[in-house]
């Protein structure tokens, strides 16, 4: 009967993870951890610079794009968080203005960035990105040329 019942545990294991699109993941106790791509995991979500900000001119679209990726807590894109991400400067070494979109909702876990603007030149700005139920990510640092 312990024979069978093995059988019948693998088989439904089998059928279960046939369909899921993670089953390559491996937990410490050798459990499928089912989840990743779309919110899995238990843990918050964690915000990354995938594109960093380049050195730019004062008054000009920094380029290329700032890219932001939510993570969820296995490491993976969350293609599912639904809060806006925004960005501010954290690091300000003197006093410039960051305007354009500053809002950004993620698509497939990513928010694009295409329009930030720093008034005011400077070497040593940093970046940072927050939203609601993610830990925060900051930028390297970055020089604003004068025009």
């Amino acid at each position: 009967m312990g024979m069978r019942l093995s059988y019948l545990t693998v088989a439904v294991a089998a059928l279960l993870t046939a369909a899921c699109p993670y089953d390559h993941l491996l937990t410490s106790n050798r459990g499928i951890a089912i989840g990743g791509g779309g919110g899995g995991g238990t843990g918050p979500d964690a915000l990354a610079f995938t594109v960093q900000p380049s050195s730019a001119t004062a008054g000009n679209i920094i380029t290329p794009a700032i890219q932001v990726l939510v993570r969820d807590s296995l490491g993976l894109p969350d293609s599912a968080f639904a809060g806006n991400i925004t960005m501010s400067i954290s690091v300000n070494p003197v006093g410039g203005r960051l305007s354009g979109t500053l809002s950004v909702a993620p698509v497939n876990g990513t928010a694009l960035f295409g329009d930030l603007v720093i008034s005011t030149s400077g070497a040593g700005y940093v970046l940072q990105a927050t939203a609601p139920g993610a830990t925060t990510a900051s930028s390297n640092s970055f020089t604003i040329f004068s025009q």
